[in-house]
């Protein structure tokens, strides 16, 4: 009798969401044309360099000037939250994340433009309903970025789990701040 085959292990991939708002208040949003979540909107960003040990805030910063062609310094962005999936899904298999969001602090003005990983397009806020964007940004980390960004008045950050195990039901843990209205 053979051993039974164990599933291979799901990867870890660990990256940053930029969140830019521009005079105004329209959010930029990569229209991607690439996995993951090729053909949804989200805000520009990528995987950290993790053979270089690159660190969160300077993939944000790689990011900017790679995605829009702006150098940006530590001042200029801002750590807004944390997100960490289990068992992420998307076209291109399955994968668990770890997500340091930020925020731009000062207003970025440039026209809409197509780059290698999609169409750069503003939008405004309140019609972020109407875009297809993955179902995890959709109900748990815009809200969220919205609540704690320094255009709120936000001062804290906010840490959550989302464990995509179950693609009906999430299930969410508010790590920080722990007590979650």
């Amino acid at each position: 009798m053979s051993p039974p085959v164990s599933a291979p292990p799901i990867p870890y991939k660990i990256a940053v969401l930029v969140y830019i708002w521009n005079d105004a208040g329209e959010l930029l949003l990569l229209h991607r044309r690439k996995p993951p979540n090729q053909h949804l909107y989200s805000p520009i960003g990528g995987k950290l360099e993790q053979h270089l040990g690159e660190s969160p805030y300077a993939c944000a910063l790689r990011e900017a000037q790679e995605e829009i062609a702006v150098s940006l310094t530590l001042d200029d962005i801002r750590l807004v939250g944390m997100v960490s999936e289990r068992a992420y899904a998307s076209g291109s298999g399955q994968s668990h994340w770890l997500m340091f969001c930020f925020e731009v602090l000062r207003p970025l003005n440039f026209p809409a433009r197509q780059i290698d990983e999609g169409q750069l397009e503003w939008h405004a806020p309140s019609k972020m309903a109407d875009l297809p964007i993955p179902k995890t940004d959709r109900e748990i980390i815009w809200p969220l970025v919205q609540k704690y960004s320094a255009r709120s008045g936000g001062k804290d950050f906010f840490s959550v789990h989302i464990d995509c195990t179950d693609v009906e039901k999430y299930q969410i843990t508010h790590e920080h701040p722990r007590f979650y209205p």
